[in-house]
């Protein structure tokens, strides 16, 4: 026998023990055991705890939003910023009673995090509570670790990177009935010197393009509306980024297409062509800057230049000079000086983004840049935060007005934060709209005409429903 014949073997006879042991607590509780499983940090995470409850799901197990009423509590976490794991770490340690009280309860953290070795070894040593931690390579691994944790009691560690092939028959049990996320690809080659992502989830590797189109033509048919695809750099697609657009724009059905992240270094004129010229792709780009500094590009290893960058924007522009731009920022650095901080405030001028996400920069052990002397203070980066966000305000009421007087397709996707009665989606463009209408809407696309502009948001009111 193989060793993957082995595996095969004892995960069908894990799944087998799982499903008897589901079988048996159902004939003691009258119910299914229950799990509670939490996804913090980016929408690759929540895809990924999709997955996870989908497995849990077919080995009998149901699902709580109650934590203290869980028989098995899995947090997926994440590693980006050093305050995602201390807000995982403190909800570890608010675990400890709960265990104490039900010492049948499983815990398990999973995800990128728990990738990092020195984060498995200070829950080994610090955290007795926990069952189970493994890393981003070993989610089909979760039948032979339950298991384990429950038939032979151990304590199971995993972060082990795996071969790169990967599972196309994995099932996502999605909580979201008309939004979907969808990966295209797991991985970064990049390594930006800020990033840990590299370190935990491993090398680029992609996803077939037939599966990727048959899993959004099976969503599309189950009546979702909006589905975005996932993946560090999905202008890294394997089999052609822009391809795989098309024929997902040719998918025949009442829908729209997002995706991120989009990285400037590999961003073509045919991929803004591509999003021009479909019918179900957002016109919309997301497209990370982080820095309007080329000397601090270069300290991120971010392989473009502003130059390089402005031209994608201005190349999307001359086709459609409102084309909507979105994007992430970086402030403090390690070395930045105020003028170059002023190069980045001075690209949302030159941009004229929608939105954007901005960050102080959070130092990760084990990149590049957590070498680097940093000498700006907590308090300066801070500052700069604020100073920055106060540009993009000022930007963003002014850009946003173009909007006022048209007519916006809207996906209704909860209930709005302007006051009682009101819903929020965004339109094609990414931007959030807030608007007066019943709740039966959610989940529907709407027309809803424009009134006004504020600096994070358009208001408007439902025509034609």
């Amino acid at each position: 026998m193989t060793v993957i014949d082995k595996a095969i073997t004892e995960a069908e006879a894990a799944k087998g023990y799982l499903l008897d042991h589901a079988a048996a607590y159902i004939a003691v509780h009258g119910h299914s055991p229950l799990a509670y499983v939490h996804s913090y940090g980016c929408q690759q995470n929540v895809s990924d705890g999709e997955r996870i409850m989908g497995r849990l799901a077919a080995v009998g197990y149901g699902f709580t939003k109650n934590i203290e009423s869980a028989d098995l509590i899995i947090l997926n976490t994440c590693a980006v910023r050093e305050n995602a794991e201390d807000r995982v770490f403190g909800k570890l340690g608010d675990l400890k009673k709960l265990k104490k009280q039900k010492p049948e309860l499983v815990i398990g953290i999973c995800g990128c995090m728990a990738q990092l070795e020195h984060v498995a070894e200070k829950i080994k040593e610090s955290y007795k509570q926990v069952d189970l931690v493994f890393g981003t390579f070993a989610y089909n691994e979760l039948y032979t670790f339950l298991y384990e944790v429950l038939c032979n009691k151990k304590r199971i560690f995993d972060q082990s990177e795996r071969p790169t092939d990967i599972d196309e028959e994995f099932v996502q049990l999605r909580e979201n009935k008309f939004q979907a996320f969808v990966p295209i690809m797991y991985g970064c080659n990049n390594f930006c010197t800020y990033c840990i992502v590299p370190f935990v989830r491993g090398r680029e590797r992609s996803r077939a393009p037939e599966s990727v189109i048959s899993e959004v033509r099976e969503l599309v048919s189950q009546g979702y509306k909006e589905i975005t695809l996932l993946g560090q750099n999905v202008n890294s697609y394997s089999y052609g980024f822009p391809a795989l657009l098309r024929a997902i724009d040719g998918i025949e059905g009442d829908f729209r297409v997002r995706f991120m992240s989009s990285h400037p270094k590999d961003a073509s004129k045919e991929l803004i062509d591509t999003i021009l010229d479909s019918c179900k792709i957002c016109k919309h780009l997301h497209l990370p800057v982080q820095s309007g500094s080329d000397r601090i590009l270069r300290a991120m290893n971010r392989s473009y230049t502003v130059e390089k960058y402005l031209q994608i924007v201005d190349y999307a522009r001359s086709r459609d000079p409102e084309f909507s731009f979105t994007t992430d920022l970086i402030v403090g650095f390690p070395g930045e000086t105020y003028e170059e901080f002023c190069m980045t405030k001075d690209i949302i001028k030159k941009v004229r983004y929608d939105n954007i996400y901005s960050f102080v920069y959070s130092r990760r052990s084990g990149t590049k840049a957590a070498q680097l002397p940093d000498g700006i203070s907590d308090k300066q980066k801070g500052l700069w935060l604020r100073e920055l966000l106060l540009e993009q305000r000022e930007t963003s009421s002014e850009w946003l007005k173009r909007f006022v007087g048209r007519t916006c397709r809207v996906l209704a996707e909860a209930e709005g934060r302007t006051g009682d009665g009101y819903l929020t989606g965004k339109n094609n463009e990414a931007v959030i709209v807030e608007f007066l209408g019943d709740k039966s809407l959610i989940g529907q696309f709407v027309d809803v005409k424009i009134n006004k502009a504020m600096n994070w948001a358009l208001m408007g009111d439902i025509i034609n429903n």
